[in-house]
């Protein structure tokens, strides 16, 4: 059995946002679904025993999946349990927009270890540009009250910062802000919106600002932020150095982040839930069969022997892998298609942080001796 981790979606693409940057809600707009509880335990039950780790690990996801429901999860709980053999554990991650989490939410999620990560783009002026309700209201006091309350709850929690065209013009102002929230980890998600016949949406992040952002951040959590605030994509450089895999998706060799609908279909990756990636229905299929099935591993391997002669030819290429398949909008310098939209971003921000990531190698492996 492959490596792997899934999205499952409990309730599909229903939401209680319209953010105007979603990729996922256009699919199933108006449509109400949620996930049987049938067809819930026989996932659990597959989930587990597809898993060769001593540690199971789920990932919640939607849309937004606290529509499922506090006794929802509770019953996702309960069957995990249920069906948990003697010697393995379970460990639950949900990604909320944070607007359900009362407090009896919170009381469970701490109560029942989930780790969660709330989306919250930062300042207000910037968060509540794209993420409003569905008549239009602004959300980021919500989310912030959220995050918060989540804190007090004592719940392990990340913030998830899509980084856009408004707000990557403020890198410093970003960083404060979650800084001033006291965040212990943070991850930023750039922003990349193709466009039918070429190029991107204006709500995009632009390459060249994406890679500026991560190195006035990186400067600034080099002064003042080590050991206050991890960052993911500053932890996935060092992962590198130290001879590590990458944990993030984006930057591994291969995909393998299937997802998970509520009627039981998996697709290839959730940013692929089309009919072209459709790898088949776990009521009919074993989601181990599905997993390891030839169609799912080429797609895995597709990542890294699609990769361009610029990107190989990369000095860190090791850092990046190429980035995310479906960011490889753009044409190299020798004309040929299949490069990284981001490309230019990362190139610069890896190349910057490499020395640093580095010297930190060489002290580590200093100690071992």
């Amino acid at each position: 059995m492959s490596e792997f981790q899934i999205f499952a979606k409990p309730v599909g693409a229903r939401c209680n946002l319209r953010c105007s940057y979603c990729y996922f809600l256009p699919h199933q707009e108006g449509r109400v679904c949620s996930i049987p509880d049938e067809l819930l335990e026989a996932y659990i039950i597959q989930h587990i025993e597809a898993c060769t780790d001593s540690t199971v690990q789920f990932s919640w996801h939607g849309g937004e999946p606290a529509l499922f429901g506090l006794e929802g999860f509770r019953r996702i709980v309960a069957l995990q349990k249920k069906h948990c053999p003697e010697g393995r554990h379970i460990l639950n991650g949900i990604q909320t927009n944070g607007l359900l989490l009362n407090d009896r939410w919170c009381e469970f999620l701490a109560e029942e270890r989930f780790f969660v990560g709330i989306s919250i783009d930062g300042m207000e002026q910037v968060h509540d540009l794209h993420r409003v309700t569905a008549d239009g209201h602004a959300t980021h006091a919500r989310a912030v009250e959220s995050y918060e309350r989540l804190l007090r709850h004592g719940v392990a929690t990340e913030c998830l910062c899509v980084v856009h065209s408004e707000n990557v013009c403020h890198p410093m102002a970003v960083y404060e802000f979650f800084r001033g929230l006291e965040v212990p980890y943070l991850s930023f998600i750039p922003l990349v919106e193709p466009l039918p016949d070429g190029g991107v949406t204006t709500r995009s992040v632009p390459s060249d600002a994406w890679g500026e952002f991560l190195c006035t951040v990186f400067d600034a959590w080099l002064e003042s932020g080590i050991g206050n605030i991890k960052i993911q994509i500053f932890e996935e450089a060092a992962r590198s150095a130290f001879g590590l895999d990458h944990s993030l998706c984006i930057f591994r060799r291969d995909c393998n982040v299937p997802a998970l609908q509520w009627n039981g279909d998996l697709y290839s990756c959730d940013h692929y839930m089309t009919p072209g990636y459709h790898l088949g229905n776990i009521r009919e299929t074993p989601l181990a069969a599905l997993i390891d099935s030839p169609r799912q591993q080429a797609f895995s391997r597709a990542k890294q022997e699609s990769l361009t002669s610029q990107c190989r030819e990369c000095a860190v290429v090791d850092m990046c892998n190429g980035g995310c398949p479906k960011d490889r909008i753009i044409k190299t310098i020798d004309d040929k298609p299949g490069l990284n939209y981001l490309c230019s971003g990362y190139r610069r921000f890896f190349t910057h942080c490499r020395p640093f990531v580095e010297a930190v190698a060489q002290l580590w492996l200093k100690s071992c001796l």
